[in-house]
């Protein structure tokens, strides 16, 4: 009896560790061919057993050869398709369930999904439901990507596995609503991929093409440098490409208004400290009244410009030329030892084409006046009419005034107010501060064609952007709001088809009117926007950073052209250690020396060397430093994170690129000593409270300050500072005190923590055609249990019968 009884627990065991071995063997997709959605089981309720193992979430190696999305907006109605390759390089199975981000308070009306071209259900989790599973896999695989979207639905589907050397295409479609913030409509893609895999796509594109019943002003990217195309004022295409690209949310600013000159204004502040604003001013494609302007071309012919130089000059210069509008006045000057002019006084639009032909005729010989040539330009400026001059030059001068003091000097008294100098630096043997200086000095930027570059690309793409002024002499009131810092200082003309960019501080916000005013063909012009309002409590995220980035340009370049300044090298510093703005100059900032920990005056003696002026002001070095610093200045998104090139452990002698600056909402962090820290963190205020990584305190203070998800999905090491108490989360070691930790105030809506036994995950079963049982598990006492645990559970089930058969017999 008692072997029979042994034969039989031995052969249930054998079958119960067949289960999921079959149901393992049963997770490879096979082909299919089905008309309708084929319906994946129902994620069943978690049971934890002491001995039974994690979900499944092996992603080692996974690769994404590519990522294509590409989003149609259609009155304010977004849909988003998203395609993107899943690759196994391995020997082995990649298993794990696809989670896929939807933007913050997006309301999908429609979700369809694809794998290999075979439609599926996916299933929309809630942000709480998303949520207890992102806990869940933190616990268990001490994973915190997933974090990141913490307080944003998701959509759960089955994808996985993939098989040894296999694919899997997944395609995404879903619609959302945008609705307006403050006059402006707000598009956003989370990127999603570095939930699998610590290597972003291979290849992404991001297209998204924009239609609007109303005329379309604004149209701003503050993530991705895109490129924008405008057929005319009801539509508009936003395109982003790149290989290996970072992997940050997409974001797409659009604004629609019947005004002749659209205006919008978004804004950002934290409790207790100052405000930030990004001012967006469009006019419309097709320009109403265009300003009716002179323009004056002063081009280097000296012997330098032989060659490629001179025939990419010829070609730049035709093409300005060549699109003049109706009521423009021209001039040409040329320069070498001597000066020229193409005509005595200015010359209508209308006889540009023989003008094209002179152009063809010009040599390159001779040395470089450019004092001559500029003052040449200025006795040809009307006091009438608004004034373009576009300087073009490839080297430094060695005829008439050369001293860079003296030239300034005379050309600031001869040239009036209403011109604008628009500089061109052709190669690395120009003068940068002679550029910078007149460029400041008379309202217009410098732009540096390097190397390699063609001229006549870079001159004709910027006269395209400033074709057609409509208004000119900008000035912006912002009400009863007081406005502090705003860049640019000088602001420029506003053509058709451009928008300006405009960024500064505020102390108050609410409501208040904004007037931008200026000229047009010398009558004052005036535009009012009521309902605007500077925001008193959060916001748009990256309008400090961008603020910021827009500083930090200014001062260096105050530096460069105007001598050292212990204060503004102390707002550099400042500014990038706040905001994690990096250049070539402040790259200090990067090292692995806790500079936090080092005192004021040792930073600012590197800071000083850092910044000091090179001792030329030409060269590659110093081209590269005022270009740069341009850049800065001008930029319209916050500038990218710095990398640091470290020793790959894996390949003696080879190097990688070390992510070494992250920025976590509104948050910076720098990676010291292996810890991301907090640029807010000051080592004066004390030690910080230690917080073991995925401990239940780490949950409570994710669910009391749910938008620190960002900051802790960095990693397991991050010091990260709330309410000004630093708070260290760490993967070795234990709490401070057990039970002493003091947690921040819960924000409110932030919810409770979550118990870890409300939010185990089971893990995703492929479904087979025809399959009616939801899960391979059993039911027992009325609860749907998972395969591990079933298997487990037969041989207790099966003996706990036998022994009640015994005591009945008994």
């Amino acid at each position: 009896m008692k072997k029979s009884l042994l034969l039989l627990v031995l052969f249930v065991l054998l079958a119960a560790l067949a289960v999921p071995a079959a149901r393992a063997q049963d997770q490879i997709p096979q082909p299919r061919i089905t008309e309708v959605p084929v319906i994946p089981p129902p994620i069943d309720e978690p049971i934890c057993i002491d001995f039974c193992p994690p979900p499944v979430w092996n992603m080692d190696g996974l690769e994404i050869p590519y990522q294509r999305v590409s989003v149609t907006i259609a009155d304010q109605v977004a849909t988003t398709h998203v395609e993107q390759l899943f690759r196994n390089p391995n020997d082995w199975l990649l298993e794990g369930t696809y989670y896929f981000p939807l933007p913050p308070g997006a309301a999908v009306s429609q979700l369809t999904m694809w794998v290999d071209g075979v439609p599926i259900e996916a299933k929309l989790l809630g942000k709480d439901e998303a949520r207890a599973i992102y806990d869940a896999i933190v616990r268990q695989l001490r994973d915190p990507a997933l974090l990141e979207y913490v307080g944003q639905d998701a959509i759960q589907a089955n994808v996985f596995p993939i098989p040894p050397g296999d694919e899997r295409r997944i395609e995404i479609e879903y619609t959302t609503l945008l609705t307006a913030d403050n006059g402006a409509f707000r598009y956003v893609y989370p990127q999603s991929a570095g939930i699998y895999s610590d290597t972003p796509p291979a290849q992404q594109s991001i297209r998204v093409e924009l239609a609007s019943n109303e005329a379309i002003r604004t149209l701003y990217s503050p993530s991705h440098r895109v490129s924008l195309s405008r057929p005319d004022d009801f539509h508009a295409t936003a395109g982003f490409e790149a290989t290996s690209p970072a992997l940050d949310d997409f974001e797409l600013y659009y604004t629609v208004s019947p005004e002749e000159i659209g205006l919008n204004l978004l804004s950002y502040q934290a409790a207790g400290e100052d405000g930030f604003f990004v001012l967006l001013v469009a006019p419309g494609i097709a320009p109403g009244e265009v300003v009716a302007r002179d323009v004056i071309l002063v081009l280097d012919t000296s012997g330098s410009m032989e060659g490629e130089k001179i025939v990419q000059a010829r070609q730049a210069a035709r093409y300005v030329v060549e699109h003049l509008n109706p009521d423009d006045r021209f001039a040409i000057v040329p320069f070498n030892t001597t000066v020229n002019r193409y005509a005595p006084t200015l010359l209508p639009a209308g006889e540009s084409a023989a003008a094209a032909t002179y152009v063809d005729g010009l040599i390159a010989a001779g040395g470089t006046n450019i004092s001559g040539a500029l003052l040449e330009a200025a006795a040809l400026v009307g006091p009438e009419r608004p004034t373009t001059i576009l300087f073009m030059t490839d080297g430094l001068a060695t005829e008439g005034i050369t001293e860079t003091s003296l030239l300034l000097e005379n050309v600031a008294a001869a040239l009036p107010d209403n011109a604008r100098l628009f500089a061109f630096g052709v190669g690395d043997d120009v003068d940068t501060t002679l550029l910078d200086t007149l460029a400041q000095n008379h309202r217009g930027m410098t732009t540096y064609v390097r190397p390699g570059q063609a001229i006549d690309e870079a001159v004709s793409a910027f006269y395209a952007r400033v074709g057609a002024p409509v208004l000119t002499d900008i000035a912006i009131d912002y009400g009863g709001v007081a406005v502090q810092e705003v860049y640019p200082v000088e602001l420029p003309d506003l053509f058709a088809g451009a928008q300006l960019v405009v960024a500064g501080r505020y102390r108050a916000g609410g409501p208040t009117t904004i007037t931008l005013s200026g000229t047009t063909n010398g009558r004052p012009q005036s535009f009012t926007y009521a309902d605007q309002t500077f925001r008193t409590d959060g916001g748009e995220a990256f309008i400090p950073r961008l603020w910021a980035t827009r500083a930090i340009g200014h001062l260096m370049q105050q530096i460069r052209l105007r001598g050292e300044d212990p204060e503004l090298v102390q707002s550099i510093v400042s500014l990038s250690t706040r905001y994690g703005i990096i250049t070539p100059y402040t790259s200090f900032l990067i090292e692995e020396d806790d500079i936090l920990a080092r005192t004021g005056d040792v930073i600012l003696e590197e800071a000083a060397a850092e910044l000091a002026l090179p001792p030329a002001v030409s060269g590659a070095e110093a081209v590269e430093r005022a270009a740069t610093e341009g850049d800065l200045a001008m930029a319209a998104a916050p500038l990218a994170m710095a990398t640091v090139a470290v020793m790959d452990g894996g390949a003696p002698g080879a190097a990688v690129a070390e992510v070494a600056v992250q920025v976590a909402g509104e948050r910076t962090f720098f990676r010291r000593g292996g810890v991301w820290v907090d640029s807010a963190y000051d080592a004066a205020t004390g030690e910080p409270a230690v917080i073991p990584f995925a401990s239940d305190a780490y949950f409570e203070l994710l669910s009391a300050r749910p938008e620190l998800g960002a900051a802790l999905a960095l990693g397991e090491e991050v010091l990260v500072v709330v309410d000004g108490a630093p708070y260290r989360i760490t993967a070795e070691g234990s709490a401070t005190t057990e039970g002493a930790v003091t947690l921040p105030a819960t924000t409110p809506d932030s919810g409770q923590p979550i118990a870890q036994s409300e939010v185990t995950p089971a893990p995703f079963e492929t479904p087979v055609d025809g399959e009616t049982t939801p899960s391979g598990g059993v039911e027992a006492f009325g609860v749907g249990i998972p395969g591990c645990a079933s298997a487990l559970l037969l041989p207790l089930l099966v003996l706990g019968g036998l022994g009640a058969s015994r005591r009945r017999r008994d």
